[in-house]
């Protein structure tokens, strides 16, 4: 059979354009589920925006900490293929065989020859003042053969023939008189190469809007006014100037810093009147990091409105005022001006209704998101359709999916997004792929082949150690260099470095040429944490023949510099005693060997509402069984409460024909008014007992489970804001009024919305993200019908983020009045002459006003469901503080939880709208489709052992169990056994067992008392 007849004449294979995040996620979320696929990207190395940026908000993680790990995997994945230099121009075929045109550009150095020693960068003679550097964003300078940067994956130097002399026909060739690796190749040629694919995802990124385009600003006459993005590099410890922060016009630290909001957003003048949806928490981001990297900054960010509508959002803004003395200041900037004397920057704005003018040593352009002209010309190429704006146009319930069948889109170019949102969309549309060519899975993929395993038992340990850096996020706090001097003073570590970034590839190639060189048998790394990054470590040692569990890793990061930032001294000292508890550990590591199990081909899918019908709809599509339970006798969920979308369509339509398509799909079996009652197992092999109303109970047996309980309307308490009387009711119940016909617009005269009802207070200390958009949604929609009128909407800020700001002025536009509130001063609703009246103080006028009302909508928030709590213990999950379902990492790991094979989608999640939840179970739907589609998975080898000579079979070890693994055997003797392939190494048994007859692999007794005994014996040296 042919590779393409099995999939009845599809292909195996996908295409994406872009490297940045969204495109590396869904190359690695489609390699891993059987498909061979082909990142083509326009730079020199896969990254993108990502790689440019120093933290992320709102875990002030390192990026390229986070980053490194996803361009290592995607650098060695086998069934990942990486086009540098590359675009594509032309697209034939259709969905499920198309043949995708591939122009690869010159690169003059042979990859598979190039090591990315960097010799020829140093030795080329190229003025470097005549090259900016383009990843720096132009602030320094790079030569005429150059790596792209450090974290370069792959890792090949190439060169620029706008500059080289010897291919501008100049004598020179220095650059192949130095490599010894003999990669120079000067008569490289551009090459044309063809795909076939079965699917393409576009993923091209954003570039920022020139700030020139607002030449009031100054940027490129006053030197102190620079971009976010320059600002970035300049944070960053790979930047230009080593994370040092300095102002250009004379490389002085600055002291006080002005953020300037809504640059290139917002602003129909310059053709850009959407939100970029990103500003306002990046310039936060940065204002911290800022404060970090200079002692006392002062810092102030000017804003209109401040979005902070994600997860965990307001919170972070708000430390960023608390604790870092951030001030906000709402005002519109009109112009910079420069300062002859001291090249500082002069803002002018308005605050307590008076005019004040303030210098400021930098300012920072919060720049907004756009496609790139590359973006745009992609679309014409691929044959998709784009908006007004020149996003790629995706399907309004299925953003992922653009005008052209078979081509999807994710990441900023379908909308300017956030990075986890990125993360969610990708992955959402390699769902969508994985749904079109599911019968092709496995045709063209390839095996990795690793070296053979080293025996290393019965051998002395021969320890290599290796400090990290991390940017600054450890090396700021923590001496490093000491860190590596005290291990080497240990026994048996026979090789001790520090590293900038351990988890880039330059790194990892290097420790493993350091492992082989010194015949090293153990592996300590110091650095962040292993919840992140032990797999990436395990996988490099791995490579090297070495058994991936002869690795430690020591957390001197999130246990130390990040608690510790302010004791430095101390914190190295807790870094030596945590390195060297790793090392006496290592010495007492175990080869371990993971266990395989069958898969079960079936999926569990917790909720009938959008989100868990279309996780449902899309893994059934792909070919697999799918259970889904849900606790009421319909689908839908609160979808169906809901009546119109933004432009004005029949939401409960939509949701009837998905209800329609569960119901009829054979792949689906639906448990009405059903809950889960019990779970055991893990990944691949779950048990769940279904019960129903009548106590009626089923066994299933699953791989994979995807939490989609969804969550529900606040509802306002009696007498808040005047609910329970007459008149003051929610915008769902006005909407829903006014579209079953209970309710005539034309009757009424004065209506006013009060926004953040039940959201961003003491109870619910976050944004529910969709209440903004439902008010304007409604607002446009009366006043279609009865332009008459009035509308008065108080809020605190509008977060019509991305394309819904055209709806926040096409409501201005159409007469809609919004006046501003602050918290502490929350509009008063009362009756007054037999109608309702709302009185606001004002905070842009100063004063207080009356609005008249025939009724009063209050935009109530999003709450998590008061059964979550039930289904997060029963499945061993984890909520936030807010109620909702607790993600495995907020950025990368949105619909992960930390227990392997569950997942999590829709408002479970965060409060989101229809068309967010939608890709986020189109995520969820990929991830547990990479695991249904294997016939059989490797087990973690961490896993608990049961020592059957001191077992007394108390059955205490089956009792304390969260997840139901040990079993008793040979009954009569009592004996305690223990599945390796079903133990999720929780240690709950062993730290339970009354006999100490159990231990867990990795961590065993003689491993953890090595380490006390380390901590306890080990004197630091006071100095």
């Amino acid at each position: 059979m042919s590779d393409n007849a099995k999939g009845n004449g599809k292909v195996g294979s996908v295409l994406v354009v872009g490297g940045g995040i969204a495109g590396l996620e869904a190359a690695l979320s489609l390699a891993d589920a059987g498909y061979l696929t082909t990142i083509v990207t326009k730079d020199a190395s896969v990254g993108g925006r990502m790689a440019q940026l120093d933290k992320t908000f709102p875990t002030n993680d390192c990026s390229t900490c986070m980053l490194s790990p996803r361009m290592v995997a995607v650098g060695g994945h086998p069934n990942i293929d990486i086009m540098v230099l590359s675009n594509l121009t032309k697209l034939e075929g259709g969905p499920g065989n198309f043949n995708a045109h591939v122009h690869k550009k010159a690169t003059y150095v042979d990859f598979d020859k190039c090591t990315g020693c960097e010799e020829c960068t140093k030795k080329c003679p190229t003025k470097p003042l005549n090259i900016p550097n383009e990843f720096n964003e132009g602030i320094n300078t790079r030569r005429a053969i150059s790596l792209m940067f450090p974290q370069a994956v792959p890792k090949k130097c190439f060169i620029d023939p706008n500059y080289c002399r010897q291919l501008q026909g100049k004598k020179c060739g220095v650059c192949e008189k130095v490599c010894k690796a003999g990669a120079i190749n000067y008569n490289d040629t551009d090459k044309d190469i063809t795909l076939n694919v079965g699917a393409v995802i576009l993923a091209p990124g954003y570039k920022i809007t020139d700030p020139k385009l607002l030449g009031e600003y100054g940027y490129g006459r006053n030197p102190n006014v620079v971009t976010s993005l320059e600002f970035e590099r300049l944070l960053s410890a790979s930047g230009p100037y080593a994370g040092h922060v300095q102002r250009p016009s004379d490389n002085a630290e600055p002291k006080k810093i002005a953020f300037i909001q809504c640059v290139g957003s917002r602003n129909e003048r310059i053709g850009r009147g959407y939100c970029s949806s990103v500003c306002c928490m990046y310039a936060t981001k940065q204002a911290i990091v800022g404060a970090e990297h200079v002692r006392g900054l002062d810092v102030t960010i000017f804003y209109k409105d401040l979005r902070a509508f994600g997860k965990g959002f307001d919170r972070y803004w708000e430390n960023a005022r608390d604790n870092y003395g951030v001030k906000y200041k709402r005002s519109m900037i009109s112009a910079i001006k420069e300062d002859p004397a001291n090249n500082n920057c002069v803002i002018r704005y308005i605050e307590d209704g008076k005019y004040k003018e303030e210098q400021f040593d930098m300012t920072v352009l919060s720049c907004g998101l756009e496609p790139s002209p590359e973006a745009v010309e992609l679309a014409k190429t691929a044959g998709v359709e784009v908006n007004k704006y020149n996003f790629c146009k995706g399907e309004e319930y299925s953003p992922v999916e653009t005008s052209r069948p078979g081509v999807f889109v994710c990441g900023a170019f379908e909308s300017p997004k956030d990075i986890p949102e990125s993360v969610v969309q990708s992955t959402g549309a390699a769902g969508k792929v994985m749904s079109l060519l599911g019968d092709t899975r496995w045709t063209l993929t390839r095996k990795k082949e690793y070296p053979p395993e080293i025996d290393t038992s019965g051998q002395e340990p021969r320890i290599g150690v290796f400090v990290c850096h991390c940017g600054l996020n450890i090396a700021s706090v923590i001496d490093v260099e000491k860190v590596r001097d005290e291990a080497k003073k240990i026994d048996g570590v026979v090789y001790a470095d520090n590293l900038l970034f351990t988890c880039s590839q330059d790194s990892q190639d290097g420790i493993k040429k350091i492992v082989k060189e010194n015949q090293l048998n153990r592996v300590v790394i110091a650095a962040c944490s292993p919840r992140t990054h032990e797999p990436l470590f395990r996988e490099m040692l791995r490579d090297t023949g070495i058994n991936p569990y002869l690795f430690e890793m020591a957390n001197i990061r999130d246990q130390d510099s990040w608690v510790h930032g302010k004791r430095p001294k101390e914190a190295t000292v807790k870094a030596i005693e945590l390195m060297r508890m790793a090392v006496a550990k290592s010495k007492k590591l175990e080869m371990l060997h993971k266990s395989t199990l069958k898969i079960v081909k079936r999926a569990l899918v917790l909720g009938g509402g959008v989100s868990g019908m279309s996780t449902a709809l899309n893994l059934a599509d792909q070919g697999f069984e799918v259970v889904l339970v849900e606790q009421s006798d319909h689908l839908g969920g609160e979808t169906l409460n809901l009546r119109t979308t933004l432009d004005g369509g029949d939401i409960r339509e939509v949701v009837k024909q998905k209800i329609a398509a569960v119901n009829s799909n054979n792949n689906i079996t639906v448990h009405f008014n059903s809950k889960i009652v019990d779970i055991n197992g893990g990944i691949g092999h779950f048990k769940s007992i279904i019960q129903d109303a009548a106590g009626n109970k089923t066994e299933v047996m699953h791989a994979t489970v995807t939490i989609a309980t969804g969550a529900v309307e606040y509802q306002p308490k009696d007498g808040e804001y005047g609910f329970g009387g007459d008149g003051v009711l929610t915008v769902r119940s006005l909407e829903q009024q006014v579209a079953d016909g209970q309710l005539d617009p034309k009757s009424l005269k004065d209506l006013v919305f009060i926004q953040c009802v039940g959201s961003r207070n003491d109870e619910h200390k976050y944004c529910s993200r969709v209440c903004c958009t439902a008010t304007v949604k409604n607002a446009i929609h009366l006043k279609e019908k009865n332009p008459d009128l009035n509308i008065y909407v108080m809020y605190r800020d509008i977060r019509t983020y991305g394309m819904r700001e055209d709806y926040y002025r096409k409501a201005r536009e159409m007469g809609v009045i919004f006046v501003r509130f602050d918290k502490e001063q929350p509009p008063v609703v009362a009756q007054s002459g037999g109608r309702l009246a709302v009185t606001v103080f004002d905070q842009t006028m100063g004063r207080e006003f009356e609005f008249p009302a025939d009724r009063v909508a209050l935009a109530s928030g999003v709450v998590a469901r008061d059964n979550a709590i039930d289904v997060s213990r029963g499945f061993k999950l984890t909520l936030n503080t807010d109620g909702f379902f607790q993600e495995a990492h907020v950025k990368l790991q949105p619909i992960d939880f930390a227990s392997e094979g569950e997942y999590l989608c829709g408002t479970a999640h965060s409060p989101m709208s229809v068309d967010e939840a939608i890709s986020q179970s189109y995520a969820a739907a990929a991830h547990a489709g990479s695991i249904l589609g294997r016939d059989e998975l490797e087990s973690d080898a961490c896993v608990a052992v049961v020592n059957e000579e001191l077992c007394a079979g108390c059955v205490t070890c089956v009792r304390v169990c969260p997840y139901g693994i040990p079993k008793m055997k040979n009954v009569g003797m009592g004996i305690a056994e223990i599945s390796p392939v079903e133990c999720h190494g929780c240690g709950t048994c062993v730290g339970q067992c009354p006999a100490k007859a159990i231990e867990l692999c990795g961590f065993k007794d003689i491993q953890l008392g090595a380490m006390i005994e380390e901590l306890f014996t080990f004197e630091p040296d006071p100095a």
